[in-house]
């Protein structure tokens, strides 16, 4: 059960009108945003600060942005944005095998060397205490430019967000979501948690 209830779609019709970002990425509204909305200042900049984030500047891809949401909901433990991630990630075009095998990105050959030092980077920058060291940031500047590592860390830091708003309200996972979660990653032991 949530920690607060989300509101109905219709609560603040300008956090409706950015919503409608969501049914590109995910086909639905999360409910984490119907929460936000609350306090319609928040949900309003939340939505602009992803837009702007999963904007696409260079050659870090869309599916490669929700697969490193997924590696930093996954090293935070968060089931509701594991959920979200791999569904967009699917949704922008990851590649099935990447999909099916993205626990195992470190050393399947779905996964080039510069998705594996993106997807490192990612684990690594989403650790308490942080991770990142001088072997990342190498493989990092081997493979990608400086406004590409920006997008990145943009990419974590807004998960990390994301995953600490979520697991704290335990909002309840939407079903694509949760068809999504258990497709991709139920093999592994996905489970929706406290966020029924």
């Amino acid at each position: 059960m949530p920690l607060i209830t989300p509101l109905t779609a219709d609560h603040d019709l300008e956090t409706k009108e950015l919503a409608t970002f969501f049914n590109e990425t995910l086909g639905f509204c999360p409910n984490s945003v119907l929460t936000m909305q609350r306090r319609p200042a928040i949900s309003k900049a939340f939505i602009n600060l992803n837009k702007a984030v999963m904007a696409n500047e260079g050659r870090v891809t869309s599916a490669l942005k929700r697969m490193i949401a997924w590696v930093s909901s996954n090293a935070t433990g968060c089931r509701y944005c594991q959920a979200h991630a791999i569904r967009a990630a699917e949704r922008y075009g990851a590649e099935q095998e990447q999909l099916d095998n993205i626990w195992e990105y470190r050393t399947h050959p779905a996964f080039n060397d510069a998705e594996r030092a993106a997807l490192d980077f990612s684990l690594a920058a989403s650790q308490v205490p942080n991770a990142v060291d001088g072997d990342i940031k190498t493989r990092l500047h081997d493979h990608w430019d400086e406004g590409e590592i920006v997008e990145m860390l943009g990419v974590i830091s807004l998960f990390g967000y994301l995953n600490r708003w979520n697991d704290s309200m335990g909002t309840t996972l939407e079903e694509d979501a949760i068809d999504s979660g258990n497709q991709y990653l139920g093999k592994h032991g996905f489970e929706v948690g406290k966020h029924v």
